[in-house]
């Protein structure tokens, strides 16, 4: 059993899903792998984790605006207000989505669905420097 691992870098312009499978793809690749898992983990409280369709941009422009409606900013409810009006509803779409991902490896490659790609959500309004560690544990 061999054990790899890493942190990446991504830079967001803003309040998006951004797909970041082909940065994960290429890492494994050059860990020359077989069989195992990755864990994929974003280190920020205000930015997460998905996995979503990756063929129709319209889904993820549509799980951006559903979040949006759904924890609005300005809520009178809000306390955290203190790092401006768009960190609270950040914080809580972060808590509704994953900050950690686990992908089964085998032959090499991640066993992902056909149309599924791995999805940094960045929840705040100005772009940010995210990293996301990547862990592979396996053979």
């Amino acid at each position: 059993m061999r054990q790899a691992q890493t942190t990446i870098t991504v830079q967001t312009r803003g309040v998006e899903l951004l797909e970041i499978t082909e940065e994960i793809v290429m890492w494994l690749h050059g860990q020359n792998v077989q069989t195992g898992q990755v864990t994929i983990f974003c280190q920020h409280t205000s930015a997460s984790l998905t996995i979503q369709e990756n063929a129709d941009p319209d889904v993820q422009r549509d799980l951006v605006a559903f979040f949006n409606r759904l924890v609005p900013e300005g809520a009178s409810w809000f306390q955290h207000t203190s790092e401006g009006p768009d960190d609270m509803p950040a914080h809580i779409k972060g808590a509704l989505t994953d900050v950690s991902l686990t992908i089964p490896v085998a032959d090499g490659r991640m066993v992902l669905g056909t149309w599924q790609g791995i999805y940094l959500c960045e929840h705040r309004r100005r772009p940010h420097r995210r990293e996301v560690v990547l862990h592979f544990i396996g053979e």
